[in-house]
C-alpha cells in the first residue's frame, strides 16, 4: 500500500540491522521500512514503533503479523518515545515524509491536487485541522506560518488572498485561491499551492516543535555503536536534524583550547553518511526528490 520507501535499500544498509538486535521505527507509516527491519532482526529480535493515524497502525498490524509477533505500534507521537521505551535500542529510525496513503486519500486533505475538507490531521483526535487554520488564523499568524514553515516568499499576498476569500472548505478552493495570489511566472516553476499546504500541515501537527528534542532523547536510548537515521524532506526539518548530528559528533565547546580531550566531553556519535536520492530514485518517484537521509553512530 505504501509507495516505494526513499532511500529504503540505503536506509536499511545503514541502520545496520542485525539479527537478534532491538530497533525502533519512530514513524511506521504502512511498515514499508518496518516489514524489512522484522525480516532481518528474526524471532529474537525485536521491533518497536510509532504512529497516530489509526488506519496507518491497522494496516501496519496486520502487515507485520505475517512475519513476526516480536513488534509492538504504540499509538502515540514519537515525541514520547522515553515513556514507552525503557532499554537500550540498536537502532532508531525517523522517516519524516507524509506516507503516500495520507496523500493519495482525498479525503485526509492534504493533498492540493485532490478535492477534500480541508484537515491534514496526522491524528484524527487532534482538535486543531486545517480548516481552523485557514479560516481563524489572523492574516499576521497566517503570514508567519507561511514564511517560518513554507518558505513561502509570497507569504503575504497568500494570506491576504486566503481572508479575503473566507470561508473556505476545501483542498482545491483553497489551492486555487492560492495560484490566483501569486505571479504566473510563479506558478511555472511548481505548483504554486505546495509550499503553502506543507506550512499548513506542519501547524497542524506541531511538527517542527517536537522534532529536536525527539531526536535527541532517540539519541539517548541507543547502546554503544548503536545508530540513529532520519529521513527529512524538506529544509526546515534537515536544518534541525543536521544542527543536532553536528552536535552530536562535536567534542564539547569548552574544549576548544585543551591539549587533549577529556573522555566526558569528547564527541558522543561519529557521521556515518548523509545521502541524497539517485537519478533512479527520483524517476521511481518523485516524491523523493527534496529527501535526505543522514546517520550517526553513538560511540560513547
Amino acid at each position: 500500500m505504501k509507495h516505494k520507501s526513499v532511500l529504503l535499500e540505503e536506509v536499511i544498509n545503514y541502520l545496520n540491522v542485525k539479527q537478534g538486535g532491538i530497533y525502533v521505527d519512530a514513524t511506521v507509516g504502512y511498515a514499508g521500512h518496518s516489514s524489512v527491519i522484522l525480516r532481518k532482526i528474526g524471532k529474537e529480535g525485536v521491533l518497536f514503533a510509532f504512529d497516530q493515524d489509526d488506519e496507518a497502525i491497522e494496516y501496519s498490524n496486520e502487515r507485520l503479523s505475517k512475519i513476526g509477533n516480536n513488534f509492538t505500534i504504540f499509538k502515540s507521537n514519537f515525541v514520547n518515545m522515553k515513556k514507552y521505551i525503557n532499554e537500550n535500542v540498536d537502532g532508531i529510525l525517523f522517516d519524516l515524509g507524509v506516507s503516500s496513503p495520507q496523500l493519495d486519500e482525498a479525503e485526509r486533505g492534504f493533498s492540493f491536487h485532490k478535492d477534500a475538507p480541508l484537515d491534514m490531521r496526522m491524528d484524527q483526535s487532534n482538535p486543531l485541522d486545517a480548516k481552523i487554520v485557514v479560516n481563524e488564523y489572523s492574516y499576521q499568524k497566517l503570514t508567519e506560518i507561511l514564511f517560518k514553515f513554507g518558505e513561502e516568499k509570497y507569504a503575504k499576498s497568500i494570506a491576504k488572498a486566503i481572508v479575503d476569500a473566507r470561508p473556505i472548505e476545501t483542498t482545491l478552493e483553497l489551492a486555487e485561491i492560492i495560484k490566483n495570489s501569486v505571479p504566473i511566472s510563479y506558478r511555472n516553476k511548481s505548483h504554486p499551492a505546495r509550499k503553502t499546504f506543507q506550512a499548513i500541515r506542519i501547524e497542524v501537527n506541531h511538527e517542527l516543535d517536537i522534532l529536536e528534542s525527539s531526536i535527541r532523547d532517540a539519541f539517548d536510548l541507543l547502546k554503544i555503536g548503536g545508530r540513529l537515521e532520519v529521513i527529512s524532506f524538506h529544509s526546515l526539518e534537515d536544518k534541525i536534524v543536521a544542527k543536532v548530528f553536528k552536535e552530536l559528533c562535536s567534542d564539547d565547546i569548552s574544549t576548544k583550547k585543551l591539549p587533549v580531550v577529556p573522555f566526558e566531553l569528547s564527541a558522543r556519535a561519529k557521521k556515518i553518511v548523509k545521502i541524497t536520492p539517485s537519478d533512479d530514485e527520483l524517476d521511481d518517484n518523485n516524491r523523493s526528490r527534496s529527501s535526505k537521509l543522514r546517520v550517526i553512530e553513538r560511540i560513547r
